[in-house]
């Protein structure tokens, strides 16, 4: 007798016909993300989405069942849409939530891209709300931060704004140099031609500037190379010089682009597990959090986090009709600019600057010669230098930020350095030492420095990098989501939504 006749199996007939078929609903439990996610976008509105559909003609998939899909697909993990096309075949939570309608690949990617680029955001404001509502949230202290992620681009085709400046300068100069070939070699015919400012060329400049050199030498003795050097000038420098004004047209302010997502910028990136820096095609990725749910986020070409600010935080005003009560960020959003801002809108200032913590150190404070630490007296408008004497204010310097913002610098200058024992130690420079004090900055950082310092900011900066560092860590690490799938600034926006809005829900159901 075998030993297996003793062993009792569970009933096993996989080809049995049954009777009453499971319905989905039963195999979904009750604390199922997918239930959250079909219960939030079923109480939202999305009339704007539906204006954007054409009445008449063939029947189209509902949006609120695709935004479904597409949400719960980013919850998932699955940011393809090839993928959550298959899904919809395979997998009960995403038949469960379309009610067995399946939509092609083609359907999605068109709706993800198409249909969602004007609406997104005010769908992300209103899930946001009703998460407040909840009492899940708040939205009145907000933590911003932001993290570069790679686009979808070729990290070999790139452009660069200091090449296209070498090229463009290079292209001045030989003109340059032709121009003054030419009025040695033909002076009477260009005697009434006025001489071109070849600082700035572009390449209606270019070809008109040629024209005149061609005419000038036509029928002259004209030195073998520089005949070849203009024949290839006319052929070639003004196409290029229209090219690179084209591309000129597409940095912008920025100084790098890719050539497979014109959009992207070049950012340093730590990608290794050694935290080694490497330059791709990137977006910087900006949100703001509360309680660890996304609560504003934005999409930005510039790779330095001061320039992002101020439009971060009016998307959040355009969502929510105010502004929040306290911001707290690191050091990077810290400047003279953005305080101003912040104190414009009235918001509790938390957001650290330069030197804050350095200049808690007793090394710091118990520096005489740091100008930091030298007197000043309002009344007077003197500072007082480390041996006592003071230094007169000897006029504005006024400096332009990159993003256009004009600061106002302060300069004092000492009156008799020269025989000071200290000088050794004080400064190096030759003369009267001169110093620069930005006034307005040093009251806002004051303001910042008393607030940070109070029990309410030390409580902010122990929970903004479990607040909103977590999150990224979150999206990174659990979800695997490093790169954008999409192409160009909107599509790119559209992913970070749907990521923003799948975080948010997953949150909700934990």
């Amino acid at each position: 007798m075998s030993c297996s006749s003793n062993i009792v199996f569970k009933d096993y007939t996989p080809n049995q016909v049954m009777l009453l078929p499971p319905c989905l609903e039963e195999l979904i439990a009750e604390n199922h993300p997918v239930r959250v996610v079909n219960d939030v976008i079923d109480r939202i509105n999305i009339d704007p989405l539906l204006s954007c559909y054409k009445p008449g003609g063939t029947s189209v998939y509902h949006p609120k069942m695709l935004l479904k899909v597409l949400v719960y697909g980013y919850l998932s993990n699955i940011y393809s849409s090839r993928k959550m096309e298959a899904a919809l075949q395979e997998n009960i939570h995403f038949m469960w939530l379309s009610a067995m309608s399946r939509p092609d690949h083609n359907t999605i990617a068109r709706f993800r891209s198409e249909r969602l680029k004007d609406h997104l955001k005010a769908i992300f404001g209103q899930i946001v709300a009703l998460l407040v509502d909840e009492g899940l949230v708040s939205i009145k202290t907000i933590y911003t931060d932001g993290t570069k992620i790679e686009a979808n681009a070729n990290k070999y085709t790139f452009v660069w704004g200091k090449s296209i400046k070498n090229s463009k300068d290079r292209i001045a100069k030989q003109l340059d140099e032709l121009w003054t070939y030419t009025q040695k070699v033909a002076e009477q015919e260009l005697k009434d031609e006025p001489t071109p400012d070849f600082e700035q060329v572009d390449a209606e400049k270019v070809t008109k500037t040629i024209q005149k050199i061609d005419q000038a030498l036509d029928g002259k003795k004209v030195d073998k190379k520089v005949r070849q050097k203009l024949a290839y000038a006319k052929k070639n420098w003004p196409d290029k010089m229209a090219a690179y004004e084209q591309k000129e047209a597409v940095l912008g302010n920025r100084n790098s682009y890719s050539k497979t997502d014109k959009d992207a910028t070049f950012m340093r990136m730590k990608d290794d597990h050694l935290g080694n820096a490497q330059l791709k095609a990137a977006y910087n990725w900006q949100i703001s959090s509360s309680d660890q749910f996304i609560v504003n986020y934005t999409i930005h070409q510039n790779p330095t986090d001061t320039l992002t600010l101020k439009p971060h935080l009016d998307q959040f005003e355009k969502l929510y009709g105010k502004q929040a009560e306290n911001l707290c960020a690191d050091a990077g959003y810290g400047s003279e600019e953005n305080y101003e801002y912040i104190c414009e809108k009235q918001i509790g200032n938390y957001v650290k600057y330069n030197y804050f913590h350095k200049e808690q150190t007793k090394k710091y404070k118990e520096d005489p010669f740091r100008v930091d630490n030298l007197y000043y007296n309002p009344d007077q408008d003197k500072v007082y230098c480390p041996m006592g004497q003071p230094m007169d204010n000897i006029g504005p310097h006024r400096r332009l930020t990159t993003n256009g913002f004009e600061q106002t610098y302060t300069r004092y200058q000492a009156r008799n350095c020269s025989s000071c024992p200290l000088r050794g130690q004080c400064h190096k420079a030759k003369g009267n030492r001169i110093i620069e004090i930005n006034h307005n900055l040093g009251a806002h950082k004051q303001t910042v420095k008393q607030n940070l310092l109070s029990d309410k900011g030390v409580a902010y900066r122990k929970q903004r990098p479990a607040d909103v560092e977590a999150v990224f860590g979150n999206i990174k690490q659990n979800k695997g989501f490093r790169r954008f799938m999409l192409k160009g600034i909107k599509k790119v926006e559209i992913e970070a939504g749907l990521l923003a809005i799948a975080h948010n829900l997953n949150k909700k159901a934990a």
